[in-house]
């Protein structure tokens, strides 16, 4: 079990010199148990029904209906362990240890079978370029305990400000949900408005799938860990499709920059996490890029978005008002 204590704002320090084994493993782990879901859940619009969840413990699946019954798995970051349970009662625990995608591919398999409650999933990884069928993968993958269980302590504090920021809006915005294919935590808002069809082009993604992701008009913001090109963990902002003007728009704080290669602009979780006021800096990163995006696209954001004691302008009399 891991006892590292939580830092006094709530946001740890990433081990980015050293954690991108246990990253790359915990990518392809995820994709194991997302494609159970993708596989047994009703489809929702925007891939909505594939997606994990940040819990108490790790990230979980939420119900999966197998049949009349169903399921949810969880990825447990304290205890190490993937926890399955059934509505009929069964319990299945598979460790979190340094193993092959391949073993932990068949004992996920294995261990659905043992409740009964076979499946079937799609083998090839989504997402990744060059990617190795699941039971292919028979190449030992680093896991340290610690690492992961600092990638959850900060998938808890972003889930709890991207909740905050999804509050601000009232018109069709998604859950706070982790992609495993992108494996990011992200919300996005809805103009309403139609878009131009996505170009598609995503490795081992489907370009009917993403087409029908980017159907209408968007603004996202999220937090992405890294991987071995980038190792830099950071939170992102973007617009599809991407307004004229908005790679230079002003935006805050003073520390985010644009991203030209992705089109996004991007704030250091490093600097979020050390700052005086980490939540008050995330806030204004994601209103103001977020504002931006819908000014210059012209959005009706009187009617789509809201405001209360905690929205944007609470930040900002909050950060005004600090000594």
């Amino acid at each position: 079990m891991t006892n590292t204590p939580a830092p006094h704002n709530g946001w740890p320090a990433l081990p980015t010199d050293g954690w991108i084994d246990t990253l790359e493993a915990v990518h392809l782990w995820t994709q194991v148990v997302g494609k159970i879901r993708l596989g047994y859940a009703p489809w929702l619009n925007h891939s909505w029904s594939v997606p994990l969840y940040v819990s108490t413990k790790g990230l979980r699946t939420s119900l999966i209906p197998i049949g009349h019954e169903g399921v949810e798995l969880e990825f447990d970051f304290t205890d190490h362990r993937l926890n399955i349970h059934t509505t009929t009662g069964h319990q299945r625990t598979i460790p979190l240890r340094s193993q092959s995608v391949a073993d932990f591919h068949r004992a996920v398999l294995h261990a659905m079978e043992s409740v009964a409650m076979p499946v079937t999933i799609n083998p090839m990884p989504s997402e990744i370029p060059d990617a190795i069928p699941f039971g292919q993968d028979t190449v030992e993958r680093n896991y340290e305990p610690d690492h992961a269980h600092s990638l959850w302590r900060a998938l808890v504090q972003t889930d709890r400000a991207l909740t905050r920021f999804r509050s601000w809006f009232k018109g069709k915005a998604s859950p706070v949900h982790f992609f495993w294919g992108s494996f990011d935590l992200a919300t996005t808002r809805f103009s309403g408005r139609t878009a131009p069809d996505h170009p598609g082009g995503i490795p081992n993604f489907p370009d009917d799938v993403a087409r029908e992701a980017y159907s209408h008009e968007v603004t996202s913001v999220g937090f992405w860990p890294g991987n071995r090109d980038a190792p830099d963990p950071i939170f992102y902002a973007y617009a599809y499709p991407t307004p004229d003007g908005f790679s230079t728009a002003q935006v805050q704080p003073a520390e985010a920059f644009w991203l030209d290669d992705l089109g996004e602009f991007a704030l250091p979780y490093a600097t979020v996490a050390t700052a005086e006021d980490p939540d008050g800096m995330l806030a204004s990163f994601f209103d103001t890029t977020h504002a931006a995006a819908a000014e210059l696209a012209q959005w009706d954001r009187a009617t789509l978005e809201c405001h209360h004691p905690e929205g944007p302008e609470w930040w900002q009399k909050r950060n005004e008002a600090a000594p």
